[in-house]
């Protein structure tokens, strides 16, 4: 608990645990408010559910309308899209199904890995409006969480709660006088930590091959144009103004080189190799322990 003496309100949303810290007692009328936030985010993106808005682009192409915010993921989306030569991309879905990560958690690959369909051919992405000319499994796991947070961010900031901390098992976004001391879970470890960081009215997100990982060498990070699960990398963490910003690029690091991101963003980054090695931003405000 990073504020001891804070209010904490706790449950659970998009298949993970939150956790939302603030001075006084969040009202009831706020954490419905909050509660309504995630659902509606889940109604709309979650490929695990087949009433989804974007889950119809499954069963037949089509367009769709998505909430006014979706313009700020098809942004980054788009911009990671472009550096990574396709590796990240919102299409993911069918190659994180076929390897068994499937609305069913089978948990079992029905064939070897295979690259989703090329954005440009299939998919047409303008702000709130999208378009598939085919089929497509959308997944927008490696931003949505942290756009979330962000969301539940401008719930708490419109309610006159300037102070708080929104914890989405990890993602997370600080608004408030004094920092927080964050802990950075151990790769290999979820019990132990590998370092701490200062979060101070900014975001911070991780994310890490062992958080949902399954078989042999199967985890939920894969590269966009093989299908296949990111070996190099285990684990990155990623400071920015926005948790949508952070999150996304928590995930492009384990396809791209760290400048070729700074070139067009501002954050600060973490990196862990499958080796054990660890490099970090000179204003990464971390420490390491040995």
């Amino acid at each position: 608990m990073p504020y001891p003496d804070w209010s904490n309100f706790s449950f659970e949303g998009i298949g993970t645990h939150w956790e939302i810290s603030t001075p006084e007692p969040l009202a009831p009328a706020v954490r419905n408010k909050l509660l309504e936030t995630v659902g509606d985010y889940d109604r709309t993106y979650s490929r695990f559910r087949a009433d989804s808005l974007v889950s119809s682009l499954s069963r037949g192409p089509g367009r769709i309308t998505l909430p006014g915010h979706a313009k700020g993921l098809q942004e980054v989306y788009a911009s990671l899209y472009r550096l990574s030569d396709g590796a990240m991309t919102p299409l993911i879905g069918s190659s994180l199904e076929r390897l068994g990560y499937d609305p069913g958690y089978t948990l079992a690959p029905s064939g070897s890995p295979q690259p989703p369909p090329r954005w440009e051919d299939v998919l047409e992405w303008t702000g709130e409006a999208l378009t598939a000319k085919e089929p497509v499994v959308l997944d927008i796991g490696a931003a949505g969480k942290g756009q979330l947070v962000d969301l539940l961010g401008e719930v708490l900031r419109s309610t006159d709660h300037a102070e708080f901390l929104v914890d989405g098992s990890g993602d997370m976004l600080h608004a408030g006088t004094d920092p927080v001391i964050v802990a950075l879970e151990h790769p290999y470890n979820p019990g132990q930590a590998i370092g701490t960081v200062e979060l101070h009215n900014s975001a911070l997100c991780a994310s890490a091959s062992n958080r949902r990982a399954w078989g042999d060498g199967l985890h939920h990070v894969l590269d966009g144009t093989t299908g296949k699960p990111i070996q190099t990398t285990v684990a990155t963490w990623t400071m920015a103004a926005s948790a949508l910003l952070a999150d996304a690029l928590a995930t492009a690091l384990f396809m791209l080189e760290p400048a070729r991101l700074q070139d067009e963003f501002d954050f600060s980054w973490l990196r862990v190799s499958s080796s054990g090695a660890a490099t970090f931003s000179n204003r990464f405000e971390g420490r390491l322990f040995t």
